[in-house]
């Protein structure tokens, strides 16, 4: 692990961006409205300065910072400069091997709504042990493989070594005669304010940054099941301690945040679903779709739109793909390139800079994920990095999409960790379950 300065760790806590928040009620867009920032002054790079003043402007709640997937990530049709229509081309390869070139849904107990940027996968509802109360939960990973493929969610060899004994990583729960998880331990409240504000004279770090949803000390969204074979499956949590009649209004109606995640566009305890909002990225120069769910430290929380799970704060970062490694890599970019024109997005526009100032996701890059690669976590490992002014000035600034070409940028010294330091881990994690391969 390496040890980093607060100043650092503030800096790059931060991974998945989805919408937002300015807040949960009242006026100036705290009714589920989107945090941007605009309009910075050139650039707007960390290299290069620019001020901006936050605001919040209009979107739907829940709505990802994305927006459609088909404007920035979707592969462009293969009928492109053919010569025969698009009825000619048969499936995708991928439809006859999951590891070859195409489409693949891969987290397959949900339904994606590629057009709206969700999945609406089975809610679930557990219990606290000592209160009673309910837990309402979805599954999407766990390192029982068998099991994994029978409820169609993600299997992950290495969830076995986060639940480590003594730690707080997973939280202990057991199966009662109705088939439902009763934890031990663990409970968030959704009741807080979400807000973010834009920083000068770099929109990131962001000058105010508080999750919307918080979990206690013992919070993880991790859970080893005692009486069933000590396996570990990934349940975060999307609201607590509240009635199916609570939670019944926002089946048909917008989400009510005040009693539910963030992340959440609809949840429906009479037909046992929930529709949550999804993040756009890339896994080895795929376009994929993942959800981002829990993250270690309040500002990765806070601009995430996911819940503070402090218990993530036990997982061992550094290790990658070594022995006994927990977790998996993802790469984020401080001041990749932005729009250069409100409203017309730059095909190269990347990073947390433009994600605040243009209003839409920051295009990380993760590691490895189910059909590419055997090493996948949902806890991805931060690494944060940074365009250097040399590199800009030189023109090498661009999207990246793939692993090796950060990692290759980063050796050449033209990414750097946040203001000039060692590139790698900086110490964060965030729950970030693998949806959908979109090529």
């Amino acid at each position: 692990m390496r040890f980093l300065n607060s100043s650092l760790v503030f800096l790059s806590g931060l991974a998945a961006l989805a919408p937002l928040a300015c807040g949960k009620d009242g006026a100036d867009g705290k009714d589920g409205t989107s945090v941007t920032a605009g309009p910075a002054a050139g650039d707007g790079g960390a290299a290069e300065g620019g001020n901006v003043a936050a605001t919040c402007i209009k979107a739907k709640p829940g709505t990802p910072a994305t927006g459609t997937v088909a404007s920035e990530i979707s592969p462009a049709p293969a009928v492109i400069g053919a010569d025969v229509p698009a009825t000619y081309f048969g499936p995708p390869p991928s439809a006859v091997n999951p590891r070859l070139v195409g489409p693949v849904l891969l987290m397959k107990s949900g339904k994606v709504d590629l057009t709206a940027g969700t999945i609406t996968m089975p809610l679930y509802q557990g219990s606290i042990r000592s209160t009673g109360k309910s837990v309402w939960y979805i599954l999407t990973d766990t390192d029982d493989a068998g099991n994994a493929a029978a409820l169609g969610i993600n299997y992950s060899a290495k969830l076995t070594y986060a639940a480590l004994k003594g730690g707080t990583s997973s939280r202990v729960g057991e199966l009662d005669a109705n088939f439902s998880i009763v934890f031990e331990a663990g409970t968030v409240d959704f009741t807080a304010d979400h807000a973010v504000t834009a920083g000068t004279p770099s929109p990131f770090p962001p000058s105010v940054a508080t999750p919307g949803s918080i979990g206690d000390a013992n919070y993880s969204p991790l859970v080893t099941l005692t009486n069933a074979g000590g396996h570990t499956y990934n349940a975060p949590v999307v609201a607590f301690g509240a009635t199916a009649a609570d939670l019944e209004p926002s089946c048909k109606g917008a989400a009510d945040h005040k009693i539910v995640h963030d992340k959440v566009v609809h949840i429906c305890p009479s037909e046992g679903t929930v529709t949550l909002a999804l993040t756009t990225g890339f896994s080895f120069g795929r376009p994929v779709l993942y959800l981002s769910t829990e993250a270690s430290v309040p500002v990765a929380a806070a601009l995430e739109g996911a819940t503070l799970a402090p218990g993530l704060t036990s997982v061992s970062v550094g290790g990658d793909d070594g022995a006994f490694s927990a977790v998996e890599r993802i790469f984020l970019t401080i001041n990749g390139p932005q729009n250069l024109q409100p409203g017309k997005i730059n095909p190269q526009r990347q990073g947390l800079n433009s994600a605040i100032v243009d209003g839409n996701g920051p295009l990380n890059v993760l590691g490895g994920i189910p059909t590419l690669a055997t090493d996948y976590s949902p806890l991805w490992d931060v690494n944060l990095g940074e365009w250097t002014a040399d590199a800009i000035a030189k023109g090498y600034r661009s999207r990246l999409n793939e692993e090796f070409q950060i990692l290759g940028m980063a050796q050449r010294g033209f990414i750097t960790g946040p203001g000039g330091s060692q590139y790698g881990s900086v110490g964060i994690i965030v729950n970030c379950p693998i949806v959908q391969r979109l090529l």
